[in-house]
């Protein structure tokens, strides 16, 4: 590298405050990772987001709740309007339904699990979030599982899975598979709110199926746990 082209290399550096400061004004910055040193740190930059519209539109961003070193980690879609009023993930009827799912096996919404969304503002009418605005949402997203480190990522619906893996298979294809994503474990599992419109506990019916992989998440947790 010339002189010239290592001094322009330099002032694009990302250690600069200035680029930081920019990350929540334009989708077309990167937030490398190691941006942030805390949740905290990246929920400040969510809540004056505006690298899509969605920002226009929100009451909060709505950026994580749990154990912040859950070995855990559960990803759903988006916000809907009792999570965008108060600002915490999975607390409607929905989020209810997942916390007595994992109860069901004896998994601790507030010790074992860190839960958070594809995209951290509410897509107006509950929509699924466009291409453009996971993929401005989602280096947040990135920083969060860096943070947080789980062994094992359940990813809430097909959104979710499409958003963090690029699959773009049905969520009844690839529900209570295995996959590995950037080093980690990853389940694709049905949405609560799919659960809550399908309610036939019927061998075969996604409430059943719902009820075998998160046995199978509980065996492999109890697996990861004892090789430690």
């Amino acid at each position: 590298m010339s002189n010239e082209q290592l001094s322009l290399f330099e002032e694009s550096n990302f250690d600069s405050n200035d680029q930081k400061e920019l990350i929540p004004t334009n989708a077309k910055i990167p937030i490398p990772p190691g941006t942030y040193a805390s949740i905290t740190e990246v929920a400040q930059h969510c809540n004056q987001c505006h690298r899509c519209g969605l920002g226009d539109t929100r009451t909060h961003a709505v950026v994580g709740r749990g154990n912040l070193k859950a070995p855990i980690m559960v990803v759903g879609e988006a916000p809907g309007q009792n999570e965008d009023e108060t600002g915490l993930p999975f607390v409607g009827k929905a989020g209810q339904l997942l916390e007595k799912i994992l109860a069901s096996v004896n998994l601790d919404t507030e010790k074992d699990i860190f839960i958070s969304n594809i995209n951290k503002c509410r897509p107006p009418g509950n929509r699924v979030p466009t291409t453009e605005e996971m993929e401005a949402c989602k280096p947040y997203l990135l920083e969060q599982i860096r943070l947080v480190d789980p062994k094992i990522i359940l990813l809430a619906g097909a959104t979710a899975v499409k958003g963090l893996t690029g699959e773009k298979r049905a969520i009844t294809k690839i529900r209570g598979q295995w996959i590995e994503w950037d080093g980690r474990l990853c389940m694709p599992i049905f949405h609560p709110s799919y659960l809550l419109r399908n309610q036939s506990r019927e061998v075969g019916k996604p409430k059943w199926l719902m009820w075998q992989d998160v046995q199978a998440v509980r065996a492999k947790f109890d697996e990861i746990q004892n090789n430690h």
